[in-house]
């Protein structure tokens, strides 16, 4: 069977778009999906349609939520981040010097670096200083540690050792039960007064993996001084604390850290969220903090949209000379800031290219919103 050149082209235009189509689609209250020409939907149950080019070759099978309250204040803020694990995370191992010679006895009885301790003979631990006295007070009798490793719990048994050096019982472990830092606010969702932040998880610096806390403090912050970012170098704002605490930490996920809060700045302007749909290649701002002042716009360009689904929704350049010339594109601490399109949030600055500080990623602002509504829901239940 030979195929006309036309035949061939559609098919051809059929597999490009739908590799680049995205599987879901939001849209706002009771509209319709609309999507930029040759493409449109055809709905074909409550929450599904079919993607067609030129209204005649379907494309793709997609799936359509309605969505209600997609109106946010803006962000922009920089703010500060008190986050306590939910146990007390390993985030090293080492040798205790003993009369027999060197030996590790948690990580001979299976314990890694990254797991996290729950409890040690029964007793509930949630700080590093707990889990010190148990082991220093052991006498060298068997403990026994439930741990948790990635979602799975399971217990440790071991007996620690008198360090001949220290002249203390030590199990070999080093232990982490908090962390802080600043980052900038995304936005404040009043109909369910979540604010979402960060747009990327917090990471433990020793271990590399999302930071599981069990409870967190959103702090006031200002920005001291600005470390610019260069090749090789993705610089940071060095800021701190500035006292007051606005809100509680809820969740520290892969789309970013998210909390909730009565008080806010002002809750009469607001943004609408713009489905990821509607985020085109082109001219953009972002709103940030890098100076001891109010949040400033700045100019960016989005130069690829992607629906790949692996953190990397947006490619963005830093095009404004102010910004540039403040911090040299993008840095540490500006993980956060909203990125604003066509008038609507469609997302948050995200990462930096460490080779190319004018560079870097963002999030669509639809899955921040997504995920700040399920912390609501969360908490609902919790009072339920």
């Amino acid at each position: 069977m030979v195929l006309t050149p036309l035949c061939a082209a559609v098919l051809v235009a059929v597999g490009v778009y739908g590799a680049s189509v995205p599987s879901a689609y939001v849209v706002a209250g009771n509209g319709a999906l609309t999507l930029p020409a040759p493409l449109s939907a055809i709905a074909e149950a409550e929450h599904a349609a079919t993607v067609r080019l030129l209204g005649v070759f379907p494309v793709k099978e997609v799936a359509v939520r309605q969505a209600d309250d997609m109106q946010v204040v803006l962000g922009g803020d920089v703010f500060g981040m008190k986050l306590y694990t939910d146990g007390v995370l390993v985030v090293g191992l080492t040798d205790v010097d003993t009369e027999n010679g060197n030996c590790n006895p948690a990580g001979e009885a299976g314990v890694c670096k990254g797991d996290l301790i729950h409890s040690v003979n029964g007793v509930t631990v949630t700080t590093m200083q707990e889990v010190a006295a148990i082991v220093e007070h052991s006498q060298g009798n068997v403990l026994d540690m439930v741990i948790e490793r990635d979602g799975v719990t399971f217990n440790a048994r071991f007996s620690p050792v008198l360090s001949v050096g220290e002249g203390r019982y030590k199990a070999g472990l080093w232990v982490r039960d908090s962390s802080a830092g600043i980052g900038t606010l995304t936005f404040y969702h009043p109909a369910t007064g979540v604010f979402a932040g960060l747009g990327h998880p917090v990471c433990d610096a020793d271990t590399g993996e999302i930071l599981p806390i069990s409870a967190g403090e959103a702090v006031a912050a200002r920005v001291y001084s600005v470390d610019r970012g260069a090749c090789g170098d993705a610089g940071s704002l060095c800021g701190g604390f500035a006292g007051r605490t606005f809100g509680t930490l809820r969740q520290n996920g892969k789309n970013g850290v998210y909390g909730t809060a009565k008080n806010w700045r002002d809750v009469s302007e607001l943004i609408a969220v713009a489905p990821r749909q509607e985020v085109v290649t082109g001219a953009a701002k972002i709103r940030c903090t890098v100076d001891d002042n109010a949040p400033q716009w700045y100019d960016i360009e989005i130069t690829k949209v992607r629906y790949a689904g692996d953190r990397e929704d947006m490619h963005i350049t830093v095009t404004d000379p102010d910004l540039l010339a403040i911090t040299g594109g993008i840095v540490q601490g500006m993980s956060g800031s909203p990125i604003i399109q066509n008038g609507k949030l469609v997302g948050a600055v995200t990462h930096v290219l460490v080779d190319d500080p004018t560079k870097g990623y963002g999030i669509f602002a639809e899955d921040m919103l997504e995920t700040a509504q399920s912390v609501s829901n969360e908490q609902l239940k919790e009072v339920s």
